[in-house]
């Protein structure tokens, strides 16, 4: 009983509960963007031990030598999105403009608002990403992941990060956000991507017509060419309703679905990673065939 509950009830828990307290805690007593980290690294303990109680796949839960890798990558990224929020003042003064920001509004609309804008800057970027030879480069190291479990959410080159945060924050700076809502903001997309990425055994039925959780996040990562060019969004699905590339299956994605098909071979060290957009290589193979089992229909 415990099980299922926390089946069909931590997606919403973990997605609402973290970010309604992100707000209350920096919007309403005022504690300041200190807390924020203190809080994401809660929400990484959370998915852990969830991950463990309900596994999707458990051999997920198993390192395969990419533990501190991916860690790293954690670290090294949330501290440039840190630096990137405490920077906003700076950037908001190069590209001065008028001050259109809702001030007015409750502090969680705010929030609500910086979060929706976000989500299709940085859906949009993501799209491309998958288009463009010189951004795939860059987008490919989070594709090379052979396991999905939270901590990999936050696995991303970080050129590839920072256009993303651009694509994602540069309209809301241009009209006057605030560095407590872009605060709050930098903690939603974390929090979005453990959840994403997440290895628990998630039951969110329609609820996946309306947010891009784990159970629909999966097929993106499919390694089979052109097969995962799908569920782009961060936040919210009806972006890739919009975009004509919603997609969901039964088919239960499993560790030999997951990768870069046409790139095997690609490297699992962390630095070695970073280099890797800047290496020309001879060639990629030919991605594998889809699996028999995995039929394909845009809903």
């Amino acid at each position: 009983m415990r099980d299922a509950l926390l089946r069909y009830l931590y997606a919403p828990c973990f997605s609402f509960g973290l970010t309604a307290l992100a707000i209350y805690l920096v919007g309403y007593w005022h504690l300041g963007l200190g807390c924020l980290p203190v809080l994401l690294l809660l929400a990484i303990g959370l998915s852990a031990v969830a991950e463990r109680q309900a596994p999707y796949r458990p051999q997920w839960n198993q390192p395969r030598g990419d533990a501190g890798r991916d860690r790293l990558h954690a670290l090294v990224n949330e501290s440039l999105n840190s630096l990137g929020v405490l920077g906003i003042p700076l950037l908001a003064a190069l590209l001065p403009g008028p001050d259109l920001w809702p001030h007015a509004w409750p502090f969680w609309l705010q929030v609500l608002m910086a979060i929706v804008v976000a989500d299709l800057g940085i859906t949009l970027m993501h799209w491309l990403s998958h288009r463009s030879a010189w951004l795939w480069r860059l987008h490919a190291v989070h594709h090379s992941v052979q396991r999905m479990y939270g901590l990999n959410g936050l696995m991303k080159h970080p050129l590839h990060l920072g256009l993303e945060a651009l694509a994602g924050t540069l309209p809301l700076v241009l009209v006057g956000m605030p560095v407590d809502i872009a605060g709050v903001l930098a903690f939603a997309i974390g929090v979005q991507l453990l959840l994403q990425h997440s290895n628990v055994d998630m039951r969110i039925g329609p609820l996946r017509h309306l947010f891009a959780w784990a159970p629909v996040h999966r097929f993106h990562h499919l390694r089979y060419g052109r097969a995962g060019d799908v569920n782009f969004a961060l936040f919210f699905s009806f972006w890739d309703r919009l975009l004509g590339t919603a997609f969901h299956s039964s088919y239960e994605v499993a560790s030999e679905d997951l990768g870069i098909g046409s790139q095997p071979d690609y490297p699992d060290e962390y630095l070695a990673q970073l280099a890797e957009p800047f290496i020309d290589r001879a060639g990629h193979v030919p991605a594998p065939v889809l699996p028999l089992g995995l039929r394909r229909s845009v809903e």
